[in-house]
């Protein structure tokens, strides 16, 4: 008996895709849950403003901001801007009463001065830093010292430092030094959170990349496989994508780091090794006689 046109069709089998729909979405929830708890502790630590020194109502308040960190030249960038509070500013605070002069610290490359009854304009300075290496790279971390003492006519007066950060790839920990009428701080600087995710990911990747063209080498090498150039070709792009791959790591550490060492000099010789082996191995069952290839 034929069968009816209008009967219905038998469903396929096969078994629910949600069993693993549900996995994947938790997975999802919880990684931007951490990356959004990472990315607002990252910013609230950059505004975050550390005070030390006098709190005088007549005051020179110092806004110290860093702008950048060169570690490969073991300095900082600190952006200052100075207000004068109470009898010792005219023009809401933006000119000095008398000549003022802000001596820094010993990692300070330099002085500050503004004349009196001029209008007071920001300023850069480096700070030395110390106790690190950038061969450390992402785990490297320094320390340096900042502090300012104000004179007006040649009269120390009260100063209140302002401290932040605007540097992004490191975090910085700001400590008060006690120093009467100075304004101390002590410094400790090490990579962002981001960085040493970033940089941790970035060695993960590399391991896993070697791994997979050494477990490709193995399956053509054991196969008696000849020339595959899709294989050859996408080992030979590994090898140099992952030369490019490391030059993305923020804050361009040098070579010799410890990326380098943990992951990416290895991961490079593997890779090269690799397709070495597959090269000669596939060009000597290329040059076999025909009655001698495997069936």
């Amino acid at each position: 008996m034929a069968p009816s046109a209008h009967s219905p069709r038998p469903r396929r089998s096969g078994g629910s895709i949600l069993p693993v729909l549900v996995p994947i979405a938790v997975l999802i929830v919880v990684a931007v849950s951490v990356g959004s708890w990472l990315q607002f502790a990252e910013r609230q630590a950059v505004d975050t403003v550390h005070t030390a020194g006098s709190g005088a109502p007549d005051r020179v308040d110092v806004e110290a901001t860093v702008q950048h960190v060169d570690a490969a030249a073991r300095e900082l960038l600190l952006r200052v801007r100075v207000d004068l509070l109470g009898a010792l500013g005219e023009d809401d605070g933006s000119a000095p009463v008398g000549d003022l002069r802000l001596e820094t610290s010993s990692a300070t490359l330099r002085d500050l001065q503004f004349p009196a009854h001029e209008r007071v304009s920001t300023r850069d300075v480096q700070v030395a830093l110390s106790d690190g290496s950038i061969s450390d790279y992402p785990f490297d971390s320094y320390a340096t010292d900042i502090g300012f003492r104000a004179l007006m006519n040649g009269k120390q007066v009260p100063v209140r430092l302002l401290f932040s950060n605007n540097d992004t790839l490191f975090s910085i920990s700001a400590t008060p030094v006690p120093a009467g009428q100075n304004a101390v701080m002590s410094l400790d600087l090490g990579r962002s959170s981001s960085v040493l995710v970033f940089a941790t990911f970035m060695m993960v990747v590399m391991w896993a990349l070697a791994a997979s063209v050494l477990i490709a080498t193995w399956y053509l090498t054991t196969r008696g496989e000849s020339l595959v150039w899709p294989a050859l070709a996408w080992m030979a792009a590994t090898l140099f994508a992952l030369s490019a791959f490391r030059n993305t790591a923020p804050g361009t550490p040098p070579i010799g780091c410890v990326v380098d060492w943990f992951a990416f000099l290895w991961a490079e010789s593997i890779i090269a090794l690799c397709l070495i082996t597959v090269v000669v191995s596939g060009v000597r069952i290329a040059l076999r006689p025909a009655d001698t290839h495997p069936a």
